[in-house]
């Protein structure tokens, strides 16, 4: 197996649906794998379960990726050397394996029906049991082993629907291997089932596909997720019966759902309104909207960082890295056992940062098709620029931003009601009355520090609260008590627009 000891790892998913964020994740411990390795990444799609195959899913699966910027360097799309990459185009190389292993005495045929398997499970509930297809049962069901030679290979030849089990060890034993994040993992063979290889309708189950795949693709190392440690006795002795070299494993810690017990699922996005999948999935079959992360505005380097963060630590107390400090970072060996445990809040703080370490020309161009896309032509880059900067620190999203600056582009069209309440009161009105009039009257330069001061000179010629005054003006031009400084606000606005909102607001709330 691959005599240049180059390192080649590969993501497997099945398009059986949406890719997970938990396969996302596993996609990319992969990717950091291979390239702090110098090795070779591959992309296969393990699509031998027809029956659970999903219009568009590969697709999704490929632009969700492509999304992340996890490129494949051997894939369905790009190609390669060890091609096919799907497993549906590779369904003539499995049966002669199957064979081999019937022939070395590794695996038997089993003609057992659907019905008689029904049955076998049923009188075993009887009995208070779970039946179990195993090294205890095998010879009282319908099979090569338990058959006179004869008549199993007239059935052969008569077509009867057979499929291929792996013959477990007669002897129970314990399988062993080193996993690289578990350290030693061991099973009993006298727990576990003669798992089926070969369908009857003529396709390899994952077990038989996915051994073969990772042995003629060279993969020297399987990194996957914990859901498949239970697969590992039968794919160790998989490779014994072959006689060929094992890959190194690595099973990934589960990610765990918020609050309570359990794997992340679907359902906790729904119930606590976050996504759990990269980009929206629409279901083909139902026509219902799942939510992505794409389309809830967060950027993909945010996410992958997020991501990394679910089950492995760098050491350190850095959080956020760059694509090319990940890679550099990252180590299996700092890959935890347990589950990690999914922050929806901790996600956006880290979209948060991202966007704050953005350039404000840089989220200009993110912004202004928001902008165009409510009918606002945007203003000068410039003057845009000065606008993001002045509130980006108080949003996670670039979407956000239009909640904490659309009053630049637009007069409020309503007043928060409790503001009002609070403020628009006694002689304040008046006092803005007046305000406007300063406002409209004035020649000087139109700079916030100045304006402040011109403001402030009036407020105590009045005797008139300051804060109130201010909260008040607040309110006229920007609708609430929200938003940065209030004279910048009013330096952006210009003159004309600030005297104009003032008289606007006393016309609608009096005085």
């Amino acid at each position: 197996m691959n005599s240049s000891n180059m390192i080649r790892v590969r993501f497997a998913p099945s398009p059986t649906g949406p890719l997970h964020m938990g396969g996302v994740r596993t996609a990319l411990f992969n990717y950091l794998f291979a390239r702090k390795n110098q090795g070779t990444f591959i992309l296969r799609i393990e699509d031998t379960d027809q029956t659970r195959y999903v219009k568009g899913a590969e697709d999704y699966i490929i632009n969700a990726l492509k999304w992340c910027g996890l490129d494949f360097d051997e894939g369905p799309v790009q190609g390669g050397d060890f091609g096919p990459y799907r497993q549906s185009e590779r369904k003539s190389i499995y049966k002669a394996f199957a064979d081999q292993l019937i022939q070395s005495g590794n695996a038997y045929y089993a003609f057992d029906s659907a019905e008689e398997l029904n049955t076998a499970r049923k009188e075993a509930e009887s009995r208070g049991q779970t039946f179990s297809y195993d090294a205890k049962t095998r010879l009282s069901m319908k099979n090569s082993l338990s058959l006179p030679e004869s008549e199993f290979k007239k059935m052969l030849t008569d077509d009867i629907p057979f499929v291929i089990r792996f013959k477990m060890p007669d002897e129970a034993c314990v399988v062993e291997d080193e996993d690289m994040i578990r350290g030693k993992v061991s099973f009993r063979t006298s727990e576990l089932d003669d798992k089926v290889l070969f369908k009857a309708d003529g396709m390899p189950t994952y077990h038989l596909a996915n051994v073969v795949d990772d042995h003629l693709m060279e993969i020297t190392h399987v990194i996957r997720g914990e859901e498949w440690l239970p697969s590992l006795p039968l794919h160790v002795l998989l490779y014994r019966a072959f006689g060929w070299k094992k890959p190194v494993f690595a099973h990934l810690p589960l990610i765990l759902k918020p609050q309570g017990k359990g794997k992340l699922s679907k359902r906790d996005g729904d119930k606590l309104g976050f996504p759990v999948f990269p980009l929206q999935w629409t279901d083909p079959e139902t026509g219902e909207v799942s939510s992505g992360y794409r389309e809830s505005g967060y950027f993909p380097e945010a996410f992958l960082n997020m991501l990394a963060f679910l089950g492995w630590n760098p050491g350190t107390e850095q959080e956020i890295f760059t694509h090319d400090q990940l890679i550099s970072a990252f180590s299996i060996d700092r890959v935890n056992k347990s589950g990690a445990r999914f922050d929806p809040e901790k996600t956006k703080w880290f979209n948060h940062q991202y966007l704050i370490h953005k350039t404000d020309k840089e989220l200009v161009k993110l912004f202004t098709p928001i902008l165009r896309g409510k009918e606002i032509v945007p203003p000068p880059e410039n003057e845009l620029e000065r606008i993001i900067g002045l509130v980006k620190e108080r949003v996670s999203f670039v979407h956000e931003l239009w909640d904490q600056t659309a009053f630049f582009f637009s007069a409020p069209q309503d007043y928060d009601p409790k503001v009002a309440k609070k403020r628009w009161k006694g002689e304040i009105p008046a006092f803005l009355q007046t305000l406007a009039e300063m406002f409209d009257n004035y020649d000087g330069s139109w700079d916030a520090a100045l304006l402040k001061e011109k403001v402030s000179q009036l407020i105590q010629e009045k005797q008139i609260n300051f804060g109130g005054v201010m909260n008040s003006l607040r309110l006229a031009l920007v609708g609430g008590s929200f938003g940065p400084d209030l004279f910048t606000i009013i330096e952006i606005l210009g003159k004309e627009e600030v005297t104009k909102r003032i008289k606007q607001a006393i016309r609608v709330l009096g005085m």
